[in-house]
């Protein structure tokens, strides 16, 4: 199994004008709350927050057989951590800019942004995202509306 690290530093490689810093430290934040029995199948990096000029608020973001999770290692001390469930989940808009896109997952309760991406990792970042959700959604009983 590979760590939240490795495959954020393959995204990274693939996709090198993502703005992402302390890749290794906001992965391990992930790793150390991923449970025994979850596997983690995607990792990427970004920005969460919403403004492109904000590249201080960096985070590693991951797909697990069951959630998705987000890890941001602080700079002094602590970090913050976040777990989107199936159940949660609601939908997801794609921005694209000239040279960088944004992905914002709503959930019942809160909006979340990830920005400075690099506009050629969009796509892949959309089929990761929604195939793991819609498949999840189809085990919690509710089905998409569209197929």
């Amino acid at each position: 199994m590979m760590s939240c690290y490795e495959l954020a530093k393959k995204f990274k490689k693939r996709y090198p004008l993502t703005i992402a810093w302390r890749i290794f430290q906001n992965s391990k934040v992930i790793d150390e709350h991923v449970n025994g029995d979850e596997k983690i199948t995607y990792a990427f990096v970004g920005q969460k927050n919403e403004s492109p000029f904000d590249f201080f608020q960096t985070a590693a973001i991951a797909i697990t057989n069951k959630r998705l999770v987000i890890g941001q290692k602080r700079v002094l001390f602590g970090y913050a951590f976040s777990s989107i469930t199936p159940d949660l989940y609601n939908d997801m808009q794609i921005y694209q800019g000239l040279i960088w896109g944004k992905i914002v997952i709503d959930t019942l309760r809160e909006k979340v942004v990830i920005s400075n991406l690099s506009k050629n990792s969009l796509v892949e970042l959309e089929d990761a995202i929604s195939n793991f959700m819609l498949e999840e959604k189809k085990k919690y009983g509710k089905e998409p509306f569209c197929k």
